[in-house]
């Protein structure tokens, strides 16, 4: 429902008192289950970081880190591929909102503190030493790459698949 309205409307247009009518709620209960009106949106990207992280720690012990972390992101590309208009509507409506662009950053820096200590004891890394940057450097790369590769696949009007986008992007590093 939300998603529509920001669609149709544009996000700035829509208000949470939008929301609310459509849903049939009051503005109590959209607070009481989302913070802010980003969330509407961007709250299932925020638990996905969770879901990756289990993924990134079943990967096999000897797979190197760049390869388990792309691996990873398999969920995330069958969410992709699972509601591809969806996606994409949504991948532009971020990178053409920059309330939505810097909610997805925040998203991104979670992300990045969940997944450090599985990459570092993937290095071989104390996973508790702050000072060793690799790990954050791996995670940073990938979080880039998934970011470059959305990005050009909402450019790209979905074509062709992310996986393949997101393939080159990794690859390039």
């Amino acid at each position: 429902m939300a998603f529509d309205l920001f669609v149709d409307r544009g996000y700035d247009e829509t208000t949470v008192d939008d929301i609310c009518a459509v849903a049939g709620i009051s503005r109590s209960t959209f607070f009481r289950y989302f913070p802010t009106k980003e969330d509407v949106l961007l709250g299932e990207a925020a638990a996905f970081g969770e879901e990756l992280r289990g993924a990134l720690e079943d990967r096999p012990d000897g797979e190197p880190p760049w390869v388990a972390l792309r691996r990873a992101l398999r969920p995330l590309i069958d969410a992709y591929d699972a509601e591809p208009e969806r996606r994409l509507r949504l991948a532009k409506l971020v990178t053409a909102t920059p309330v939505l662009a810097a909610h997805h950053q925040e998203k991104a820096a979670h992300w990045q503190e969940l997944l450090r200590p599985e990459v570092a004891r993937r290095l071989g890394a104390d996973p508790r030493d702050a000072t060793d940057p690799r790990p954050a450097a791996l995670v940073a790369a990938m979080l880039g790459c998934l970011d470059a590769a959305t990005a050009a696949w909402a450019a790209g009007d979905g074509e062709p698949p992310l996986t393949e986008i997101l393939d080159r992007a990794m690859g390039a590093i």
